[in-house]
Parts: structure tokens; C-alpha cells; sequence
């Protein structure tokens, strides 16, 4: 079983209510068994909402309560993407899934790279939240650019 970005699939989960479509995604998962998940929404915030970053570290910091997730608004929503994180990671448990393919730079899901907190598009190393808690988990994290 395979967690999956539903951002990536087409599902408008996107903060600004669009998604990030993948269609070779897609194909890469014909005939593979597969679950949708949003973490941010399932932490509670709508879509659309307003773009957040994490400040001060990466996912991993933001679990340990050394970095916070911030709006570009400058309201604070750690909250919110701890909760989405730890949901998910129930609906990998529960279905025993291996391995997540998410969406990467965003600030749950980001696997190698994620926004540095400025709101300007930079980009800096670290991983989301969501995908910070699954890999503590043992549940091995792709993103879709690593199907290429």
C-alpha cells in the first residue's frame, strides 16, 4: 500500500485551491493499490488557506518543538501540521503502507527540500512534517520527481 500526495493526483487540496496534477504519476500507479491523503487538511485547515512555511528548522525541528509553521501572515499553524502528520501516520498504520510518494518542497511533505520560511521561493534542505514523522516510522518517503 502506497501513501500518495493527493495534491499530486488532482485533487485541488492545494493552498491556493489548485493541485499539482501528475499524470506519470498516475500511470506509475496502474495496478498498484494506493491511498490519498492530505495532511494539511486533515489537520484541519481549509483549502484554500494562506501559503505556510516552516521558520527556524525543518519537519523534523517542528516535531520537537524547535521550529514553528508559520502563514505568510505570520499566524502560527504548528498546530495544525503536527495534527495532519499524526493522522496520517494512523492511515499508514492501519493500512500497513511501505512507502508514501508526496509532493516535494511543500512544508508537510517535502522530502529533501522545503521552502526556507521567507515567502520569497527559496528553497534550503530539510524535510516537511508529514514526511518527517513517516520516515521516523520506518515508512520510506518518495516524492514524484524521484519516479524519474
Amino acid at each position: 500500500m502506497i501513501l500518495v500526495s493527493a495534491c499530486l493526483l488532482g485533487v485541488e487540496c492545494k493552498y491556493n485551491g489548485t493541485s499539482n496534477y501528475n499524470p506519470d504519476l498516475i500511470a506509475y500507479l496502474q495496478n498498484k493499490k494506493w491511498i490519498p491523503i492530505c495532511p494539511e487538511q486533515l489537520g484541519g485547515l481549509t483549502t484554500p488557506r494562506i501559503p505556510a512555511e516552516i521558520q527556524g528548522g525543518d519537519g523534523k525541528d517542528v516535531l520537537s518543538g524547535r521550529a514553528r509553521v508559520v502563514t505568510k501572515e505570520g499566524k502560527d499553524v504548528t498546530e495544525a501540521f503536527i495534527k495532519g502528520a499524526k493522522e496520517v501516520l494512523k492511515i499508514a498504520q492501519l493500512a500497513n503502507v511501505e512507502e508514501a510518494i508526496l509532493k516535494e518542497r511543500s512544508p508537510s511533505c517535502g522530502k529533501c527540500q522545503i521552502y526556507d520560511g521567507s515567502f520569497q521561493g527559496k528553497i534550503k534542505p530539510g524535510q516537511g512534517v508529514t514526511a518527517a514523522i513517516l520516515r521516523e516510522y520506518g515508512i520510506r518517503v518518495k516524492t514524484e520527481e524521484d519516479l524519474y
